[in-house]
């Protein structure tokens, strides 16, 4: 069977065991921190993409991705609503009323955002519905004043569904006694879980209910705006602004969690350009290993020259054994990083779980995420090997320049 001559002897030198086991052992160490760096750097991307898509797909599935709202109360929000929805890159709206307050239940307190939504159209807007874990958000109608509330909260206060729970307003009503907070008694209805940190700052009731507590006319305080693309809310909510009658004002996800977008992108491009000096390093061993190699195989290189081998057929030997190792690592390294990526959440869970470990409370999620893209692993792939081959143009340039006269000289 033919074989180019090149391919044929680079093989066999990578095959062979060679007399100066120092040099192979730096070969074994240029290949294992190839497979090292590349399969962590297809961890970490991973993660940090799982961060990324769970603050679109979570966190911003819960809070306005963008948002119109009025100075005064809108009463007659469902044809504002109808207006904003024409807009091309409006996917669903919703109108809502936001109050903060104090939820009080068995000696515990803790802090509220409580919004006050239209059921029916809160599930164009927001993924509440999809994450219920107990009752629905169907059941908050107007003058039952029930309340949806999220696992992290209810855990913590010691509530479970249809128990009561007291909601204290900070504004200050006048009594006999003196001045005292507004309270008012709330049924759990349902209980969500998202994973995140909206599981334990979020309430809601309804939209009526809101108003009533608020002492304001049935309406809402905005329309809230689901979109096609979320990296066009402001664009959107200005350009919608513009179209309506003045005493409304725009807001969207940038304000509130952009900061927290920005760093984890940050994060993400330092962390990359990191870990791709690893692999940078493990390709210069590379260098390190052929050089030796080319030093401890001058002898071979002057007979193969005598037997009429050209300058680029040498070089083509040691690329071929320095690209194999490349090639070798980059591989290994790829199926080890797409197997870490891919279990790395379960791990960690089970970690936690087992050790009583809370690794992520400080996160906006409670757990580690990893999203696997493949068009990340063939560019780690790609880069790897073009740096891998890239490492072999020197020692086998240096081979072929070896002289046979000089190098047999004292053989």
């Amino acid at each position: 069977m033919f074989k180019p001559i090149s391919l044929y002897i680079g093989l066999r030198y990578t095959r062979a065991r060679r007399s100066n086991h120092f040099i192979s052992f730096i070969a074994l160490v240029s290949m294992i921190g190839l497979t090292l760096g590349v399969a962590v750097l297809i961890t970490v991307l991973s993660v940090m993409n799982g961060f990324d898509r769970e603050l679109k797909n979570r966190v911003l599935g819960m809070i306005p991705q963008a948002s119109v709202s009025s100075t005064e109360i809108i009463t007659d929000w469902p044809d504002l609503a109808k207006k904003i929805a024409q807009h091309e890159h409006v996917k669903g709206v919703a109108p809502f009323t936001q109050l903060q307050g104090m939820l009080t239940a068995q000696g515990q307190v803790s802090g509220l955002m409580v919004n006050g939504i239209e059921p029916q159209y809160e599930k164009n807007v927001s993924i509440i519905q999809d994450h219920m874990v107990a009752g629905s958000i169907d059941n908050l109608k107007k003058g039952s004043f029930g309340i949806v509330l999220g696992k992290q909260m209810t855990d913590a206060l010691g509530l479970g569904l249809n128990d009561s729970v007291t909601l204290v307003l900070p504004e200050a009503t006048p009594s006999p006694a003196g001045v005292v907070p507004r309270f008012k008694r709330f049924k759990i209805v349902g209980i969500f879980s998202i994973g995140a940190e909206v599981d334990s700052m979020m309430g809601y009731i309804a939209l009526n209910d809101a108003a009533t507590l608020l002492r304001l006319p049935d309406g809402a305080q905005g329309i809230r705006i689901k979109l096609d693309n979320i990296f066009l809310a402001p664009q959107v909510a200005q350009d919608i602004v513009k179209q309506l009658p003045s005493g409304f004002y725009s807001s969207d996800w940038t304000y509130t969690h952009g900061n927290l977008f920005s760093a984890i992108q940050m994060e993400k491009s330092m962390v990359s350009l990191l870990l791709f000096l690893i692999v940078l390093v493990a390709a210069f061993n590379i260098v390190s290993s052929l050089v030796m190699v080319v030093t401890d195989k001058k002898a071979d290189i002057a007979i193969l020259r005598t037997l009429g081998a050209s300058p680029a057929t040498i070089t083509r030997i040691f690329m071929v054994q320095g690209t194999i190792i490349g090639v070798i690592g980059t591989f290994s390294g790829a199926v080890l990083g797409v197997i870490l990526a891919s279990s790395i959440s379960t791990v960690i869970d089970w970690l936690n779980t087992r050790l009583g470990w809370h690794l992520f409370d400080a996160y906006f999620i409670n757990y580690l995420p990893s999203y696997l893209r493949w068009q990340d692993v063939a560019v780690i792939v790609v880069v790897s090997l073009v740096l891998s081959f890239l490492a072999t143009i020197y020692p086998a340039l240096r081979a072929a320049k070896i002289q046979p006269a000089e190098a047999l000289r004292y053989e």
